[in-house]
């Protein structure tokens, strides 16, 4: 598959060694049906979507085999695969789905075994690069230790089932109970211009080399934020959508983002949004959000 080489905003980010990504990627949750149930609306436009990614230059793709469950990953399969060599492939594992959708905990040795199995075949994979373990709720983090849990995920990398290891919705106390059993490459939490409570830990994760990936971008904003942010994308004459992004490139170098889409129109729009200049008195006013 052709690729255009396109020079995305923000750069790349190195995650490990063997690992260097466009810090502009792609989730691909939204490709999944209502809910993240069942299968896309339009399933060529699904396909031609993830095939636009890759063109455009974007290295990084973000799924789970629990977004569908399976449809992301067999989307990917089939769109994608053989894959090129420069696409990286981010999965999660700690959850399932039920038969009415409901998100489920699956933590254990044996189910996170289960999870990386499945998410092999699904991707056609035979070691996955990267398995963000997902420990917390939907969008906070649960107290208590992970221990058991990641050293499930730990026995997985030993064995070459998956290369590196991440955690998703977790604290700065739960990473280093992490990184004391393995090491980690990226962290995934929920975080926006509005939502900065892991400011710090942002930070922190940079002055160690490690990525960090905010879900849900801008969800949670309260009228006045929404207000504050349609108003500078006014100014610059923009959508709120790009001026939030382009927020989060500027941030912190170690931010990767992963919006989703299941229009190629749309996938277009988010790259250029990302592309955003934002001057210092603008940063300034975003900053006191």
């Amino acid at each position: 598959m052709a690729n255009t080489e396109t020079t995305l905003p923000g750069g790349t980010f190195t995650m490990a060694d063997d690992l260097t990504v466009t810090r502009l990627g792609y989730g691909a949750m939204q490709l999944a049906g209502p809910g993240v149930f069942g299968p896309p609306k339009d399933h060529d436009e699904a396909l031609a979507v993830l095939r636009a990614v890759v063109e455009a230059g974007i290295t990084h793709i973000d799924t789970a085999d629990f977004y569908g469950p399976f449809v992301t990953n067999r989307l990917i399969k089939e769109a994608l695969h053989p894959y090129p060599e420069s696409l990286h492939i981010v999965t999660k594992i700690g959850s399932v789905r039920d038969d009415q959708g409901n998100w489920l905990h699956a933590r254990s040795a044996s189910q996170l075994r289960e999870q990386i199995e499945s998410n092999l075949e699904n991707l056609g994979l035979d070691q996955i690069e990267v398995a963000n373990v997902r420990v917390g709720g939907q969008d906070r983090p649960e107290e208590g230790s992970i221990a058991s849990v990641f050293e499930g995920a730990a026995a997985l990398q030993s064995e070459g089932l998956v290369k590196h290891l991440g955690l998703s919705t977790v604290n700065a106390a739960q990473i280093a109970e992490a990184q004391a059993i393995a090491p980690i490459v990226t962290v995934q939490n929920f975080y926006n211009i509005a939502n900065r409570e892991d400011d710090d830990l942002v930070d922190s994760l940079a002055a160690q080399g490690i990525s960090y990936a905010p879900y849900f971008p801008l969800g949670g904003f309260s009228p006045l934020q929404s207000s504050t942010l349609s108003s500078v994308a006014e100014r610059l004459g923009t959508r709120p959508m790009a001026v939030a992004v382009a927020w989060l490139l500027h941030r912190s170098p170690n931010i990767l983002l992963i919006p989703g889409t299941s229009s190629v129109a749309h996938l277009r729009d988010n790259i250029a949004g990302a592309g955003l200049v934002l001057d210092d008195e603008t940063l300034a006013q975003l900053n006191s959000l």
